[in-house]
């Protein structure tokens, strides 16, 4: 039990006690306030100390260590493809005859340790074309790409090119001379999913009208397509005249000769054949359509030049 004396001196006490706890809040806030003020010029960094700070009084508040950049590693980025294919194309035309033409100078400055071939006149027909076709990454910073070479008379032949990338992927060199291989061997094929058979009708003739429109550019597509799809115009036309050779489908919908309720969607394969004069063009088109008050419209083209909400 406290005496008389001491219940008064820890009543006179108390006051004084809170004031002081009461001051020393209020200066810890102005400080507060003028750190954050303070750290504003410094950078987003310290504002965001001084803001952890401030709102935590009485504890530390640890800043996150800088996570370190992602490097990227040479498989991510070096794809010698493009290096290979230019550097066949200049070795290919080039002739240990004549190393200062351009392209045989070329092909000793993407290989310098590679011999030029030395091609009879006339022996061959020229090369029209070189094209990578694979690249497969062999080790730490070494690749093999395949690439092929088309010439004048159609034949096609592969090579096998090794390059070396350094770790960027933002230097190549071909470390060795071109070696002649078979090509690749040809995928095999997903069963198509397009099994429905659309019969003349409604869908086939829309189908029809809107690939005609399409192709020739003797008609505006826009009255074809659903609405908020958009599709860039075909230029220059792909045929005078186009027909539809056959048409199918994925589902079963498609079937129906009568246009079905609105929303309904199926996904057709359309072969056209397209006439101009400069002959005979076989063609297919991946489409999707939607019925909608009793027609069917356009909702998307697979090559991705029809799309809801774009621009012409």
């Amino acid at each position: 039990m406290l005496s008389g004396t001491q219940a008064a001196q820890c009543e006179a006490a108390a006051p004084m006690a809170a004031g002081a706890r009461l001051e020393a809040m209020r200066r810890r806030v102005c400080l507060s306030r003028v750190a954050v003020w303070t750290v504003i010029a410094a950078g987003p960094i310290a504002l965001a100390v001084a803001v952890a700070v401030a709102s935590t009084p009485g504890t530390v508040a640890q800043v996150p260590e800088a996570t370190p950049p992602v490097t990227r590693t040479a498989a991510a980025v070096a794809d010698p493809g493009g290096y290979a294919q230019v550097f066949l194309a200049a070795w290919l035309r080039s002739s240990a005859d004549d190393t200062a033409s351009a392209r045989a100078r070329l092909a000793r400055s993407m290989a310098p340790e590679v011999d030029l071939p030395e091609p009879t006149p006339d022996a061959q027909p020229a090369v029209r074309s070189v094209t990578a076709v694979r690249s497969v990454r062999r080790g730490s910073g070494t690749w093999s790409v395949t690439v092929a070479a088309q010439y004048a008379d159609g034949s096609v032949r592969y090579y096998v090119v090794p390059v070396a990338a350094d770790r960027w992927g933002t230097s190549f060199t071909v470390t060795g001379n071109p070696g002649v291989v078979a090509g690749p061997p040809r995928a095999k094929v997903a069963k198509s999913s397009y099994t429905v058979t659309v019969p003349d009708g409604d869908l086939s003739s829309a189908v029809g009208q809107f690939l005609a429109a399409y192709l020739t550019g003797a008609a505006e597509v826009d009255r074809y397509l659903a609405p908020g799809v958009k599709l860039l115009a075909l230029a220059p036309a792909a045929g005078a005249t186009v027909s539809v050779q056959e048409v199918l489908a994925v589902e079963e919908a498609a079937a129906s000769e009568q246009v079905p309720a609105d929303g309904t969607t199926v996904r057709v394969l359309a072969k056209v054949e397209a006439r101009d004069a400069t002959g005979r063009w076989p063609l297919a088109y991946e489409l999707t359509l939607k019925a909608r008050s009793g027609r069917w419209e356009v909702a998307a083209l697979q090559s991705g030049t029809a799309h809801a909400g774009g621009a012409r």
